[in-house]
């Protein structure tokens, strides 16, 4: 397993790494529209639609992506479309996580498929904006999250259970720590710092996520920062519910060792629109 992880990551990381340092940013655009297909192919199947309707899935969500990319839409300035997907991942994740994963049964399901759909829309979107705006931005944004979920694992094994008896959200994710989700936090503040310390001793072309929202004030790149840490918590936690809700361990076997697509972008969905929205204010 572990070598089967390896390779996948490998050959991952030969396909992304090339496409986000091509001179250009619609390679990577293209190679990112492929995947949130991918991810759209697989919502629709983890809500019970059979292949070919999952495929259509797939492809309305690549149809949706190619007319924004046509249309200017990677380019055009989205600050409502920022803000509408922040809040309504802020608003709905909580929901969604207040009510549990008995809930979700309960919503239509054409409605959940729009939304999800919805969701890889605004991604999409949002990341290939990220990395027009710069690698270097776009790198600060995907570290967030692999920051925080790396600081998060090692203090859930090392501090898990000693000062808080009750798990994060038990019946979604019984193994998450609220010891975790807070090494987490800590992780992406000290990223934060870090990374802006080094965009000024570099004297970047092209500022980072973090040194854009330092420079309102060093207090607001702190909260901003602890909000994304949290809401990539969320991000990860609300794909669990649907995964549990659905039966299945993983969103798919695409990316063999790894699960599917879902599974790895997870936490990005609701990170990336508010990525966009705090910093481009």
């Amino acid at each position: 397993m572990l070598k089967q992880r390896i390779i996948t990551a490998l050959l991952l990381l030969a396909v992304l790494l090339p496409a986000v340092f091509y001179p250009v940013p619609e390679v990577f655009a293209l190679v990112a529209l492929i995947l949130i297909g991918a991810a759209a192919w697989e919502w629709a199947r983890m809500n019970q639609c059979g292949q070919a309707s999952s495929l259509v899935a797939g492809g309305v969500c690549v149809f949706m992506c190619a007319a924004s990319w046509l249309g200017g839409g990677l380019y055009a300035p989205l600050k409502i479309l920022w803000i509408f997907a922040g809040s309504a991942w802020v608003v709905l994740g909580a929901w969604l996580l207040y009510r549990g994963v008995a809930v979700w049964t309960h919503v239509p399901r054409v409605v959940r498929l729009v939304g999800g759909i919805f969701a890889l829309w605004v991604a999409w979107i949002a990341v290939v904006q990220a990395r027009i705006m710069g690698i270097n931005f776009l790198f600060s944004v995907l570290v967030l999250v692999w920051v925080a979920d790396i600081f998060a694992y090692f203090a859930g094994r090392a501090l898990g259970g000693r000062f808080f008896t009750r798990k994060l959200a038990p019946t979604i994710s019984p193994g998450k720590t609220w010891e975790g989700a807070i090494g987490g936090m800590a992780g992406v503040v000290a990223c934060a710092f870090l990374w802006r310390y080094l965009d000024s001793a570099y004297a970047v072309d092209v500022a980072s996520l973090y040194t854009r929202l330092g420079d309102n004030h060093i207090t607001f790149m702190v909260l901003a920062s602890l909000f994304l840490a949290t809401m990539s918590v969320v991000g990860d936690l609300v794909e669990s519910l649907f995964k549990r809700s659905a039966g299945v361990k993983d969103s798919s076997g695409l990316l063999p060792g790894h699960g599917g697509v879902l599974d790895r972008v997870d936490a990005l969905l609701p990170i990336l629109p508010l990525a966009m929205m705090l910093g481009t204010l």
